[in-house]
């Protein structure tokens, strides 16, 4: 028959969820930090055990074989123990008595505190093992409070942090909302399992991309890199590596379903899948997507690599204020140096100096030295070129030169050459300027005249005004004349008006 005691261990094992084994061991030890409080234990040791299948209870004093005593009470050497039990050793332990079991007579305040005190230990060690092994796997989780930029969240048997630094700066958390949190640590403290959270973390895309794609948590398609800003953009370099498989295709999956999944996990967070290839070259090319690079140069003493890609896609392969570069040297871990092609065509192209020089120079290494020349013809060189025709004079028909002749030609023959061209120009030059200021010299008499003879004043038709055709004075011309004309054709007009001032007046005292 079961003991009221292993009655009541058994429930609360039930009631806290914890082994019955664990339970019993802390009622032990509870039992035994009584006893030794019972001046029959006589400041010995005790040792409480507890048959799980009855619930009897069996109390024992013991001492501990020691080398070198400290407690005369509970310890003695090895010596001393050869009286009480033949062959003790140290470490061994030796019972000297037992205690009645009276459960009245022990203290049961203190044995509450032990047993409440020992189970909890027994259950943060538990919730230590069943999450130190979860260590490093997606977990889904609730937010359960938001304090001071922490995030705490509960597991369920647990409750996990979010530092400020695993949070992502995109997203906003919120009570109740429930996410897929990646574990990043669980520690033992003296508050029970510590356990760490994460959201900016990069193997949570990669656990992300195990659930959703098959053949990822397979192995048949490998993830070779990761490079990640969270809630914003990340790239993932994937592999295959089994024949006819498209790595890339499964990532994305139908109608990019799969992918999908992975970025509504991610609150919007894009995402980038790039194949991966061995080859430096064809990998950073790759990693520059959507940009296509036209030729990459590498630099493996300084692990760096220059990019060069089309102007119109320059913007795109260096991303909104460098994103896609910075996750392209972390994807291949190299430094990249995206550049133009205009920009590149402009470095390779020389100066305009650097390519007048350089036929001078060419000219003048190829041309023959001067003893050798007149070696083989100084003659004809020097009268063929002084007799060269002069600028603008018809070319006569002659027999062309040989290369050599003409190259041998004297410094202060074609000095002279170049001093004539010079004055047969300057003189073309002052005849068109004569030209020019004789043409604006006639046109100046020109516009003078026209002026004077619209302004002449002894001229009668200055005088002439349109007038009254009906005039006796005017009837040749068709107006006036003289300035006594004028003065009366200034009257008649007065006249006129105050005629028909009057009038008017006329009117209004008729309307009166």
């Amino acid at each position: 028959m079961k003991s009221d005691l292993l009655i009541a261990v058994t429930q609360l094992a039930a009631e806290r969820n914890l082994p019955q084994p664990i339970v019993v061991k802390a009622i032990e030890a509870a039992l035994a930090a009584a006893y030794k409080r019972d001046p029959a234990a006589e400041g010995q040791d005790v040792i409480v055990e507890m048959d799980p299948n009855d619930g009897e209870v069996t109390v024992r004093t013991v001492r501990h074989v020691v080398e070198e005593v400290e407690d005369a009470l509970m310890e003695l050497t090895a010596d001393d123990a050869q009286d009480l039990q033949e062959g003790a050793v140290v470490g061994d332990i030796i019972e000297t008595g037992q205690l009645e079991y009276n459960p009245g007579r022990i203290a049961a305040q203190t044995a509450k505190q032990v047993v409440m005190q020992r189970l909890r230990e027994a259950e943060r060690d538990i919730v230590f093992e069943e999450f130190i092994d979860k260590e490093g796997e997606v977990l889904t989780a609730t937010v359960q409070r938001v304090e001071s930029r922490w995030v705490t969240v509960d597991l369920g048997k647990a409750e996990a942090v979010m530092p400020p630094a695993e949070q992502s700066p995109f997203e906003r958390y919120r009570p109740g909302q429930q996410l897929k949190f990646f574990v990043v640590q669980v520690g033992r403290t003296i508050r029970g399992p510590e356990i760490v959270v994460s959201r900016t973390h990069p193997d949570l895309l990669r656990r992300l991309f195990e659930v959703e794609v098959p053949e990822i948590f397979s192995g048949v398609i490998e993830i070779k890199a990761i490079a990640r800003e969270p809630g914003a953009r990340s790239k993932v370099a994937v592999h295959s590596n089994q024949e006819g498989v498209d790595a890339v295709g499964a990532c994305v999956g139908l109608r990019g379903i799969r992918i999908q999944n992975v970025v509504n996990e991610l609150l919007g967070e894009k995402i980038d899948v790039i194949e991966w290839n061995e080859d430096p070259v064809k990998f950073i090319s790759n990693s520059l997507s959507p940009a296509v690079a036209d030729r990459v140069d590498l630099n493996e003493e300084t692990e760096s690599a220059t990019v060069l890609v089309p102007d119109r896609q320059l913007s795109l392969a260096i991303g909104r204020e460098g994103q896609n570069a910075r996750l392209s040297a972390k994807l291949t871990n190299w430094r990249i140096d995206i550049q133009g092609t205009t920009q590149v065509v402009e470095e390779e192209t020389p100066a305009p100096e650097a390519v007048e020089e350089a036929p001078a120079a060419v000219a003048e290494a190829a041309a023959p030295s001067t003893e050798t020349a007149e070696t083989v013809k100084p003659a004809a060189a020097t009268t063929e070129v002084a007799e060269a025709p002069a600028v603008g004079a018809p070319a006569a028909k002659t027999e062309a030169a040989p290369a050599v002749e003409v190259k041998t030609a004297e410094p202060e023959v074609i000095e002279e050459q170049i001093e004539d061209l010079s004055t047969d120009v300057d003189a073309e030059l002052a005849a068109l300027e004569k030209e020019l200021a004789a043409l604006e010299r006639e046109e100046k008499e020109r516009k003078e005249a026209e002026v004077e003879e619209i302004l002449d004043v002894s001229s009668d038709d200055l005088w002439q005004v349109g007038g009254d055709s009906k005039s006796e004075s005017s009837s040749d011309a068709g107006g006036i004349r003289f300035a006594e004309d004028i003065a009366g054709f200034r009257e008649t007009d007065a006249g006129r008006r105050g005629g028909r001032r009057g009038g008017s007046s006329a009117r209004n005292r008729r309307r009166r």
